[in-house]
């Protein structure tokens, strides 16, 4: 919170009213001063400009091209998907071998899509995903226009180029910034503690069986605390919500994940 002001106009324009100018960038002194009339606050625009100058706010063309990490995320949050690789151990005929696994996450609604697994994420293969992910109609990232991925030499130009092709632009993070990836981070870190930690896993089939498993728990079977404590995507046959019928168990996985629903009456 702003510590405390002098001045009665000072006090309403920036305790209650900061975000009415912080998170309006483009508008200028004359916008804010029609927005404050609007609820009884009189005020000449060249006041105004001097309480913000006082407190370090520049005008609007300078307050623009200043858009805090947060308030971009607020703004495009349903064009906006996110990527990351995380890896598993795999048991095969070979020996023990690290699966990378590619991810996708559309972050408003926080749909995922497990876009692919190797033990080998080269070229040609990020090339492909990028193909798949982008397909007119089909693919998962349309109507997407920002990509947000961190700086693994993995995102390669090629893999870039592509989405730049349909319209979508690449957003790369800053060095070690989990934290602006933050919903993919944590839906990887909620995989590799739910369910990778749990089990052993021998073959691909195995990774991507298990895998395909959690995230249909995680879309249709389990509330979701950071959207509003509701079910992503209920099936209409789960009846989500009715009070008839016999409280039912559906188990994945032997019985590592549990939804429990209402039988039809």
């Amino acid at each position: 919170m702003l510590a405390t002001l002098s001045g009665s106009v000072d006090q309403e324009l920036l305790l209650r009213n900061e975000y009415l100018v912080t998170e309006n960038r483009s508008w200028g002194y004359r916008r804010i001063v029609g927005a404050l009339s609007n609820y009884g606050y009189e005020l000449s625009h060249q006041t105004v400009g001097n309480v913000l100058e006082r407190h370090g706010l520049p005008p609007a063309p300078d307050r623009e091209r200043k858009t805090s990490w947060r308030e971009f995320i607020r703004s495009h949050t349903e064009v906006l998907a996110a990527v990351d690789f995380f890896t598993a151990e795999v048991w095969t005929s070979a020996g023990l071998i690290t699966y990378y696994v590619l991810v996708f996450m559309r972050v408003g609604s926080r749909q995922v899509c497990i876009a692919g697994m190797t033990h080998s994420p080269d070229l040609a293969w990020m090339k492909q995903i990028a193909r798949n992910m982008t397909m007119a109609d089909t693919g998962f990232l349309c109507g997407c226009k920002y990509l947000l991925h961190d700086r693994d030499t993995k995102f390669c130009a090629a893999f870039d180029g592509i989405l730049q092709a349909v319209g979508i632009k690449a957003v790369t993070l800053p060095p070690r910034s989990p934290n602006l990836n933050a919903h993919c981070e944590r839906w990887i870190r909620s995989v590799k503690t739910e369910l990778l930690s749990k089990m052993i896993l021998f073959g691909e089939s195995s990774l991507r069986h298990c895998l395909e498993n959690y995230v249909n728990h995680f879309h249709a079977e389990r509330n979701h605390q950071g959207k509003g404590n509701v079910i992503l995507f209920p099936a209409p046959e789960d009846r989500i919500g009715e009070m008839a019928g016999d409280i039912q168990t559906r188990e994945r996985l032997g019985g590592l994940f549990k939804y429990y629903y209402r039988d039809a009456a």
